[in-house]
């Protein structure tokens, strides 16, 4: 393990030569914390959702609405996890200088003011320090890690109105789909991830 201001911590498990921002489709699975069953149980082959399983259907679906940029594959929303494609779709334009840039429109619940950062950096060096230590090694703009900590934020803060004991799992396993044929396997996947829970590696 690696060491972050002399503190050990547990290297990233996304691959170090992709760009997670870039045009793609990656198929996401989001655990609970322990793989506690929070989201519902699996009977005769289908899930049944519960409220805090509905919460977790809701905000992936609005995925789309507050990230401009990205298609839905296929999900499923489990006992305790959830499985998903997300596609990223993003249009290239080009600028006054004839650079091609790429067009972004998003809405994070968990974004903090710009404004109020602004201000705060102004008239505290050591927290304009700190901010910049924290952009380097927060999720980017537009990439993956970015959107799914949106979504767990987005779930948490509900789900804790029904059980405040509610948690994820820190991470979050992502696979990079290169091709079609690989897509339509993972598609497959989901749909029919119910019917095989006691198979799932996920299962308990």
């Amino acid at each position: 393990m690696e060491k972050f201001k002399d503190k050990y911590r547990i290297p990233s498990s996304r691959l170090q030569t992709w760009d997670y921002g870039s045009n793609g489709s990656y198929f996401i699975t989001i655990c609970t914390k322990n793989r506690e069953h929070f989201f519902g149980e699996i009977v005769d082959g289908e899930m049944q959702l519960n409220d805090i399983g509905k919460i977790a259907e809701q905000y992936w679906l609005e995925i789309s609405n507050h990230f401009s940029f990205i298609e839905l594959g296929n999900f499923v929303v489990m006992p305790n996890h959830v499985h998903g494609i997300l596609i990223i779709d993003k249009p290239d334009t080009v600028d006054g200088n004839g650079n091609t840039v790429v067009a972004l429109v998003e809405t994070l619940q968990c974004n903090v003011s710009t404004n109020a950062t602004h201000a705060t950096n102004a008239t505290n060096p050591t927290t304009a320090n700190k901010n910049e230590q924290m952009a380097k090694i927060s999720p980017k703009s537009g990439t993956i890690s970015t959107i799914v900590r949106s979504y767990k934020s987005a779930v948490s803060k509900n789900a804790h109105l029904i059980h405040a004991d509610f948690e994820w799992q820190p991470r979050f396993h992502d696979h990079i789909i290169r091709d079609a044929r690989s897509f339509e396997t993972i598609q497959n996947y989901i749909a029919n991830n119910p019917l095989n829970w006691q198979k799932d590696k996920f299962y308990v």
